[in-house]
């Protein structure tokens, strides 16, 4: 209790009193949790009262919250020159009990990303999130990044990139966000950006590839691959493997690779059932733009599942999402049709504010969460709205 005291708490005998090896902490957005040094786990309900509490109002007068070199949350309190760990509104805090709802009841079209990671604190978590200077992305970037986690953006356009951490440190001046560059369309880049993440020497929790193109006239990279393929697909496969060394060492790990449901509308083997290369990076006489993204989007879950598989054992999952349908981005922007399109149904789809692929290490379970409704499953999956599939095509599934 000496802790208790030295923050300006009095020392209790009441039922709120926690029994010994037990912690009492809070989130950087107020919400109080229990830590049990004996067993090594966290829980949100008090372990007597299994009660949720909350803070109630600001710091008192003179008191300031800063985060140390390790990411950890302290209090300063400059009347009495002192520092502490523990809130000094721990005093103060009121519960927190609504009927626990169901996943339907508690999430809707009105939801924000914000909303859904209420009382989450991602501190000392790494996160990588590719293209995220806009869309889904930045959205995915800012939320763990407002929650505590330290967030890289890889992206192709450093401007953009850089415009992107500035708005995110806008809303938090304190958020712990970078951005590195990353072509997807050039190997080397990807295979540079690599070298330079390890140089860091940084562990990596959260590997989210995002980024992606939609649309594009036919064209080669400089590797002499179809560029919607090597974008969509190589380009992640490739950086999934250089940093599969740093997600072993920094286990329990994720990687979530953003899919799309138009993966059900091509196939990529010939007439005999065997794969068919010619198809994923096809000459500018058999391509067409939307099936050359549909292709892609099949390797993106045929790969996350055999990543899962090969690497769930040592720590690291692997999911793959569809984000929704007509989600008003600038993925649209290579073509003026589809510009035309997402315009006129703007008023329809859902804003990026209401959308972000989220990791949550407590639960140790991937949320997906797309506007309408937020599901929570088991790694290794493919999550679509509130339905999960074991596989691209497989007919079973869990809703």
């Amino acid at each position: 209790m000496a802790a208790l005291r030295y923050a300006g708490l009095d020392d209790t005998d009441s039922e709120d009193e926690l029994p010994p090896g037990w912690e009492q902490r809070t989130t950087k957005d107020g919400w109080v949790y229990y830590a049990n040094h004996t067993e090594e786990k966290t829980q949100w309900e008090h372990p007597k009262t299994g009660k949720r509490k909350r803070i109630a109002g600001d710091l008192p007068y003179g008191w300031e919250q800063e985060t140390d070199e390790n990411g950890q949350v302290f209090f300063v309190d400059h009347i009495n020159k002192r520092t502490t760990y523990l809130d000094p509104r721990l005093a103060f805090t009121v519960d927190d009990n609504p009927t626990k709802p169901t996943s339907r009841q508690r999430y809707d079209s009105s939801t924000t990303a914000m909303e859904i990671l209420q009382g989450r604190d991602f501190t000392g978590q790494v996160v990588v999130v590719t293209g995220a200077n806009s869309g889904i992305g930045f959205e995915t970037a800012k939320s763990f990044a407002l929650h505590g986690a330290h967030v890289i953006l890889a992206c192709r356009n450093m401007t953009r990139a850089n415009e992107a951490v500035s708005r995110i440190l806008g809303e938090w001046h304190k958020a712990k966000v970078e951005a590195m560059t990353l072509d997807l369309a050039l190997l080397r880049s990807v295979q540079h950006f690599a070298q330079a993440f390890k140089a860091k020497n940084v562990s990596l929790h959260v590997l989210v590839c995002n980024a992606g193109a939609f649309a594009l006239p036919w064209s080669l990279t400089k590797d002499g691959l179809e560029t919607t393929f090597q974008v969509n697909h190589l380009g992640h496969f490739y950086l999934v493997q250089l940093l599969q060394d740093v997600l072993c060492r920094s286990a329990p790990a994720r990687v979530v690779v953003v899919s799309s449901e138009s993966h059900r509308f091509t196939d990529i083997n010939d007439s005999s059932g065997k794969l068919d290369f010619s198809r994923l990076s096809p000459s500018k006489n058999d391509y067409w733009a939307m099936l050359a993204y549909n292709r892609s989007k099949l390797c993106n879950i045929l790969f996350s599942n055999e990543l899962h598989r090969r690497l769930s054992p040592r720590g690291v999952t692997s999911n793959a999402v569809h984000p929704g349908n007509m989600l008003y981005s600038s993925i649209h922007r290579n073509w003026w049709v589809y510009t035309l399109l997402f315009t006129l149904a703007r008023p329809f789809t859902k804003s990026m504010n209401r959308l972000v692929l989220v990791w949550l290490p407590l639960e140790n379970r991937i949320a997906i969460v797309i506007g309408e409704s937020t599901q929570r499953i088991i790694c290794g999956m493919w999550a679509v709205i509130c339905k999960l599939r074991t596989g691209a095509r497989a007919p079973n599934e869990v809703v």
